[in-house]
């Protein structure tokens, strides 16, 4: 497709877009849960949750189990307990990291083609930094990126345009040389906002809604369709 031929960088997303962590996530989750004797959640439940970074996910799951905390006057009650139950979280996240996460089918083959057709890749993700780079390890992919930004890594996540602006600053590119690849409404919005070029997936993670409905430049149902769209 002609929208892609100055492409030159590509930023992908993690969860949702190479790899399905929920299972991980939603067991975490449940364990943490369990800790604060509040009921558990379902994994399905986990997936329309995601995307916003691990402190968004546990502030939905505590107003899930307690809905009092999603009201107004209570929202110092739950900033309290946020900073109690994250090290939690972080603590049982680590210890299911890596133990149910998939990766999506035709990722692998079509990182390795797009590597070897010189594109410079980048993770882009709300996902901490330090579950990042162990998750990329365990599935081997590691190494087709030159640049791991997770979403502590700069001052501002997706949907801010700021790791966008910090690829194209880091590699020296135009806009048009920069693509955004993600199955959320947060990787859409950071590229409009950083004006580049996104690829949305169906498959993923994005509350419920249908990725087309963020108007991304092309939208694909499978990852190989990525490479289509960039080799053809």
């Amino acid at each position: 497709m002609t929208q892609f031929n100055n492409i030159k960088a590509i930023a992908f997303d993690l969860d949702g877009t190479l790899v399905d962590s929920v299972p991980d996530l939603a067991a975490a989750t449940n364990a943490t849960l369990v800790e604060l004797s509040l009921p558990k959640t379902s994994e399905q439940q986990v997936r329309s949750w995601v995307g916003n970074g691990a402190r968004v996910l546990m502030q939905r799951a505590l107003q899930f189990a307690k809905p009092e905390l999603a009201l107004e006057q209570n929202k110092t009650q739950l900033e309290d307990m946020l900073a109690t139950v994250m090290p939690r979280f972080m603590h049982h996240y680590g210890l299911h990291l890596e133990k149910h996460s998939n990766l999506y089918p035709n990722v692998f083959d079509t990182l390795t083609k797009l590597k070897q057709a010189g594109y410079k890749m980048a993770i882009v993700t709300n996902k901490p930094y330090q579950f990042t780079i162990p998750l990329l390890k365990s599935f081997a992919i590691d190494e087709f990126f030159e640049v791991v930004l997770g979403g502590d890594s700069l001052e501002k996540m997706k949907p801010d345009p700021l790791p966008l602006n910090h690829l194209l600053a880091h590699w020296q590119l135009t806009n048009e040389q920069l693509l955004m690849v993600g199955d959320s409404k947060n990787d859409i919005l950071a590229a409009q906002a950083a004006n580049v070029a996104a690829i949305g997936l169906t498959y993923g993670y994005n509350y419920g809604e249908h990725i087309g409905l963020s108007s991304p430049t092309a939208v694909c149902e499978d990852f190989a369709q990525v490479g289509e769209l960039l080799l053809d």
